[in-house]
């Protein structure tokens, strides 16, 4: 009876550890700026699957965060991250570049319409992505039209935060237009980091973050008012959730 009793506990320890494992992969902190706080959650896609997901078996939006977590646990999967992805039009499409498992099912946005119809009109936008390899990085809308990636998943918003290390130019410091705001970059192109905002802020102070706290040479904004990150350990960070509209693509992490 002791030995099994013994067997039975180390199972059980071999498996938490292997749990823990994967949950510590996903990092969450939070990172202060001045007097505004953000949280930021880092993945390395070579360990961690990052995933893109824009509809269900249905061909319908998964609308929100709480869908993803209710249909991947009816499939065996568990939800240990989840984040909006790029903006998107009235009809609930990708407003410009969306690839998922390698296949795009919206094409590269090149129109430069007038900024002041939104914020994917910002220029220069750009695109997040994630290639086979587990290498990830943002290029410049420009950057990409010029050179694709062979990307497993992508994802274009705008306007870019950071460029070559530089905050965008039309970001203006002493902006009083302040929102819930989300963005990504990838320090390294083994690491990525998603952010977003724990009070509204302005864009000259999100981008700061990314330059001087996160180390990123380019950072890609993904969206504002709806903006959250969810993960299994700190549940919602970002907007309240009467700010929050249907989602279209969200990118994910998933555990068994």
């Amino acid at each position: 009876m002791f030995e099994r009793h013994r067997a039975n506990v180390l199972v059980g320890a071999t498996v938490l550890a292997a749990f823990s494992c994967t949950v510590q992969a996903i990092e969450s902190r939070i990172v202060r700026d001045g007097a505004l706080d953000y949280r930021v959650v880092a993945i390395s896609p070579a360990r961690e699957q990052l995933e893109l997901r824009w509809k269900d078996a249905d061909g319908k939006p998964i609308a929100s965060i709480q869908q993803l977590r209710d249909g991947s646990a009816a499939s065996g999967r568990r939800l240990l991250f989840a984040s909006n992805a790029g903006i998107y039009d009235t009809s609930l499409r990708p407003l410009g570049l969306h690839i998922e498992a390698g296949e795009a099912l919206r094409n590269l946005n090149t129109v430069q319409g007038n900024e002041g119809s939104g914020n994917f009109s910002i220029q220069p936008n750009g695109v997040f992505w994630v290639d086979s390899q587990g290498h990830a990085g943002v290029d410049t809308t420009a950057s990409w039209s010029a050179r694709p990636r062979e990307a497993r998943i992508a994802s274009q918003s705008g306007p870019m935060l950071l460029i070559d290390g530089e905050i965008n130019p039309k970001f203006h410091i002493d902006s009083d237009s302040r929102k819930w705001r989300s963005g990504v970059c990838a320090p390294t192109p083994e690491r990525v980091e998603f952010v977003v905002s724990a009070a509204p802020v302005s864009f000259h102070e999100f981008a700061r973050v990314f330059r001087d706290h996160l180390g990123c040479r380019d950072a890609l904004y993904l969206d504002g008012t709806l903006s959250r990150i969810w993960t299994a350990g700190d549940g919602y960070s970002g907007a309240p959730a009467f700010l929050v509209k249907p989602y279209v693509g969200m990118f994910a992490v998933f555990g068994k």
